[in-house]
């Protein structure tokens, strides 16, 4: 069941929830965050969907900011989604119009689940200082993607230099499949490693971030390499005893070939938004792992040893 309420405010809001709660006979207390996500009209569809799915994981206060015309007169108007409708949580849709846009964080200051942590998801370009932004102060974690952005390796690079213990970026997010294989094949190497190369479509700032993470981890040059994509479609790392490949060219299966054993097919797929946004909404503290590679990239970018103009060859 949906509830609307236009040209509302945030009292009628609140009410309204509080009403639709006891109708059902129960509270938030089984609502483990508030979830805000900050999105237009065009992509809200999308993103709540999205968000709805990492919600049966995560029990969750939806609350969609969907920013209308900027010059109309101040308004909201609200759709409320109680539980079983949009997962085991709630879901509210706030359309604000003018000025209110600009305000989002004091909309929605009354309607965030208490006692609960708070995190923000701009599911298209977001802010290039998440935590400067109104709704990102109000947030625990601040979930970006960079890859939305007209220039998506600069967009990352910048939101890097404004970093904040909270931030974190659903490039990186992409990277956990390729990044646990990886390791795991690591974890007998047939030679010492030498070198590496990452392989993938350009405009893609998760094969940087993926480059920075082994160049960090290994201590040795990475060449960023460019294909047709989709996505990253191979790593390779040079050692003294042979070439280890891990090759994914349908975005779906990969190839991973080490010297003196049998190729092995395995499994990494393509993450989906709601896949790599769950996994985030796992955790709560800071991602130091995060911190600590984009810090590297920007080092990598800066200096002149992972050049943007390579990436984007």
């Amino acid at each position: 069941m949906t509830l609307y309420l236009p040209r509302t405010d945030t009292a009628q809001v609140a009410e309204a929830l509080s009403a639709e709660r006891l109708s059902i006979g129960g509270g938030a207390m089984n609502m483990v965050l508030t979830l805000v996500v900050v999105t237009d009209e065009a992509d809200h569809y999308d993103a709540v969907r999205a968000a709805t799915e990492a919600g049966r994981e995560h029990p969750s206060r939806i609350i969609a900011l969907i920013r209308r015309d900027p010059g109309a007169e101040p308004a909201i108007d609200a759709e409320i989604r109680r539980p079983g409708t949009s997962g085991p949580g709630e879901a509210l849709l706030l359309r604000l119009y003018g000025p209110l846009g600009e305000h989002a964080d004091s909309v929605i200051t009354p309607l965030l689940v208490p006692d609960a942590p708070v995190v923000a998801w701009w599911p298209g370009p977001g802010p290039r200082d998440p935590s400067a932004d109104p709704v990102g102060r109000l947030a625990h974690r601040r979930i970006t993607d960079a890859l939305r952005a007209g220039d998506p390796l600069e967009d990352l690079l910048a939101r890097v230099r404004a970093y904040r213990p909270g931030d974190t970026d659903l490039t990186w997010t992409r990277l956990t499949p390729w990044r646990s294989m990886l390791a795991s094949a690591m974890d007998h190497p047939p030679g010492w490693v030498t070198g590496a190369e990452v392989t993938a479509e350009p405009h893609y700032p998760s094969a940087e971030l993926l480059a920075a993470w082994l160049s960090r981890q290994l201590d040795v040059p990475v060449r960023r390499s460019a294909s047709n994509g989709p996505g990253i479609t191979a790593v390779r790392l040079t050692s003294d005893a042979g070439d280890i490949t891990l090759h994914r060219m349908d975005g779906r299966v990969a190839t991973l070939s080490r010297p003196g054993q049998p190729d092995q097919v395995v499994a990494l797929a393509r993450r989906r938004a709601a896949e790599a946004l769950s996994e985030e909404l796992r955790r709560l503290d800071p991602d130091e792992m995060y911190e600590r590679t984009a810090a590297h990239l920007a080092g990598l970018v800066e200096g002149g040893t992972l050049g943007a103009e390579e990436a984007r060859r």
